[in-house]
């Protein structure tokens, strides 16, 4: 079979972590970890102690983003899926942190 187009894959690997943080993500595993679980673990517990402890449904959204993204970091999950739940979990604390300054 003779295929008229030839279909380049480095450039469908190439994600927006990857763009950010180089191509080698799982060789820093160790230092993406520890920084996304005292990140995304203080955080929380900011979002917490400014009023999310009041509402039962901010205290459900933070918990939930926050214990999912660490969960991942103990189970040795790909370094990717690691990096999109701590991006959710840092924009549910930041949005309930926002709501709950005014």
């Amino acid at each position: 079979m003779n295929y008229k187009y030839k279909v380049d894959m480095t450039e469908a690997s190439t994600s927006f972590w990857n763009k950010l943080l180089g191509n080698d993500l799982e060789n820093s595993r160790f230092g993406i970890v520890s920084v996304i679980a005292i990140f995304v673990g203080c955080l929380g517990g900011v979002a917490v102690g400014t009023g999310a402890i009041h509402h039962t449904w901010q205290l459900f959204l933070i918990v939930f983003s926050t214990m999912a993204t660490l969960s991942f970091l103990i189970a040795v999950a790909p370094i990717k899926q690691i990096l999109n739940l701590a991006l959710v979990a840092v924009i549910i604390d930041v949005i309930i942190l926002i709501i709950n300054a005014f």
